[in-house]
């Protein structure tokens, strides 16, 4: 039975070296963010399987500050990925770059200045 938590152990060994590496290397942020929120769920599997070895469940309170560490990191990290994908001069919320939504969902024929109907738009009537 030994065999098997040295295997397990070697096993999240390797993958929290693998996690740390990528978190280093990168290249982008979001790589680095994917790695740390995979280096955080191996902690939490860490902390689970010493439950389980030891016969205990007085490591749940860790693993629920882990994962609660991990989702308030991947949220913050998405929000400040989000605002520097925005262009220059477009405030927060405001969403009149992406054109007329009626312009979205009506197309105009080239030769005339009739909306096109549903079966030229390829959708078909109802």
């Amino acid at each position: 039975m030994s065999v098997i938590y040295l295997v397990v152990g070697v096993l999240f060994t390797v993958a929290a070296l693998f996690t740390v590496y990528r978190i280093v290397r990168g290249p982008s942020i979001l790589d680095r963010m994917i790695a740390s929120d995979v280096l955080l769920t191996t902690l939490m599997l860490v902390v689970g399987a010493e439950m389980v070895y030891n016969g205990h469940t007085r490591t749940i309170p860790l693993m629920v500050v882990l994962a609660s560490t991990a989702i308030f990191a991947t949220i913050a990290v998405a929000r400040y990925v989000s605002k520097q994908d925005r262009p220059a001069g477009i405030p927060v919320g405001d969403d009149s770059s992406l054109g007329d939504s009626a312009s979205l969902t009506t197309s105009v024929d080239v030769d005339s200045d009739e909306p096109a109907t549903g079966d030229e738009q390829g959708r078909g009537t109802p």
